[in-house]
């Protein structure tokens, strides 16, 4: 056993901060013992302090790297974007668009096609490896990649079919994040099962193709690598497909995820064609649990938003994408009394930053209701504590990976917790007065100065005083790869 001993003023614990704990990290997990324990005040000996407040590594549950690299472009009205030639902006009409040409998210869907249909494996490796960086640079030390960008861009699978897979398994070894792999099964391009367009033949694949994949994948599994199955709708994914997958994961204990209700057109599609909506048609058919993630899931009914937070399944929030997509606003209030259970991800990356997710999420509970401090209650008064406290515990679930909380006593039965640590800038003005009961608060809710100062991923400081290990080559790179796929358009 080779034991590296930290000490932090004040450590997140799952019940708030708690003062002067020690911190022990072996083999990249944090080791049980009384060091741990909430009601006792450790002796620092020798441990190193690593700072004043000290908090677990947020978990990003909903991630396309590739879109990383479009971000920005998609903002100009009725226009495709710049990196795109003339000739594709001349398109048929996109489903949901009116006679005035209104931006929607089915015409940035366009935007987002013609981009995906230039990356290849390098590129993505790449623009991954940039990501991450941002990612780890901003407190997410692990990330959920919902992946389905699997082929050429005629379909054909390359000579390795598991080529672009493997990029961003690379991409988050070289950047040093923890990476739950969501190879996504996409077969349809609509719930009445027509086939792919020409634009998503790169997605696909059969159910057989699709297994294979995930098989080959799970065998390079790590403590920082998890594999599990992704549907990526039910508009892309017929229920026959849906249940052979399915019955086929019986067992595996990995997590599931699928978008859903994202978008009204979906809705209204779900309805005509299966008499139900997405969230209900779900529930009726699959045994949603624990291991399930429902990305979205914007548009429900009461019945719907209860009988999901019954579920114990995660519902994934993207607050920075659902408003730049104009997706509409998450029924949270009604789901957390439900005993709903929430994560954050930065879905296409328009915004890389927990914080963000997080001040958006309230907020926009805030407009649609105009009440301040929505998710708060009298027994839970902070805010930040109780979106940051909920966005850990989901993510983890939804990573399946366990992390997000640093008692390792209270799991001593169970996987002893990665050591991710996020250690919090306390020279920042943002902190200056701050007391435990209000840091957390301050730093979702004040200014815009990132005050994550160092980062530990599985025992390795990944990040020092703002700086991620290897930044600068990673940049350097990613801005070749981008500037040539805009040459190319």
């Amino acid at each position: 056993m080779n034991v590296t001993q930290y000490f932090a003023d004040q450590v997140w614990l799952p019940r708030g901060f708690a003062s002067n704990l020690r911190i022990d990290v072996d083999d990249g997990r944090l080791l049980p013992g009384a060091s741990l324990d909430i009601e006792t005040n450790a002796v620092r000996d020798a441990a190193e302090r690593i700072g004043r407040y000290v908090v677990p590594g947020m978990p990003n549950l909903h991630s396309h790297a590739f879109q990383r690299a479009m971000a920005g472009l998609a903002e100009h009205r009725g226009q495709v974007c710049a990196i795109i030639p003339h000739r594709e902006n001349q398109k048929a009409a996109v489903p949901g668009r009116t006679s005035q040409q209104e931006d929607s998210f089915w015409s940035w869907r366009e935007v987002m096609y013609a981009f995906a249909g230039r990356v290849g494996p390098d590129d993505l490796h790449a623009i991954a490896a940039q990501l991450y960086v941002e990612m780890l640079k901003a407190g997410y030390t692990q990330v959920c990649e919902f992946h389905y960008l699997h082929h050429r861009p005629d379909g054909k699978p390359y000579d390795d079919p598991a080529a672009m897979s493997l990029a961003l398994i690379e991409a988050a070894r070289e950047a040093g994040i923890g990476l739950t792999l969501l190879p996504t099964l996409y077969m349809t391009g609509g719930f009445d099962g027509r086939a792919l367009s020409e634009r998503q033949r790169r997605f696909g694949h059969d159910v057989d193709g699709y297994l294979r994949l995930v098989e080959r994948l799970r065998t390079l599994e790590s403590p920082t690598l998890r594999v599990g199955i992704a549907l990526h709708s039910l508009r892309a994914v017929p229920e026959d497909a849906m249940r052979a997958v399915l019955d086929a994961d019986v067992g595996r204990g990995g997590p599931i995820h699928i978008h859903i209700a994202e978008q009204l057109g979906e809705v209204q599609d779900c309805l005509a064609l299966r008499n139900a909506r997405p969230v209900e048609w779900l529930l009726d058919h699959a045994d949603v649990d624990r291991r399930w993630c429902l990305v979205h899931a914007t548009h429900m009914t009461d019945v719907e938003t209860r009988r999901l937070a019954a579920s114990g399944a995660v519902a994934g929030l993207c607050p920075t994408t659902e408003a730049n997509l104009g997706d509409g606003v998450f029924p949270l209030k009604t789901y957390l009394d439900a005993g709903g259970v929430i994560g954050i991800g930065s879905d296409s990356h328009i915004s890389v930053s927990p914080v963000e997710e997080l001040r958006w999420l309230e907020y926009g509970q805030r407009l649609a209701t105009r009440h301040r401090n929505v998710v708060a209650s009298s027994q839970a008064p902070s805010t930040g504590e109780v979106l940051f406290a909920g966005a850990l515990r989901g993510g983890a679930r939804a990573s399946a990976v366990a992390i997000g909380r640093l008692d390792a006593a209270a799991n001593a039965t169970d996987e002893a917790p990665r050591a991710d640590l996020l250690v919090l800038d306390d020279a920042s003005p943002s902190l200056a007065g701050r007391d435990v009961a209000h840091a957390i608060d301050s730093w979702i809710f004040a200014g815009n100065m990132n005050l994550v100062r160092n980062v530990m991923v599985a025992g390795n400081w990944v990040v020092r005083d703002f700086r991620h290990r290897d930044e600068e080559r990673i940049a350097a790179r990613y801005r070749g790869v981008v500037e040539r796929l805009a040459r190319a358009g």
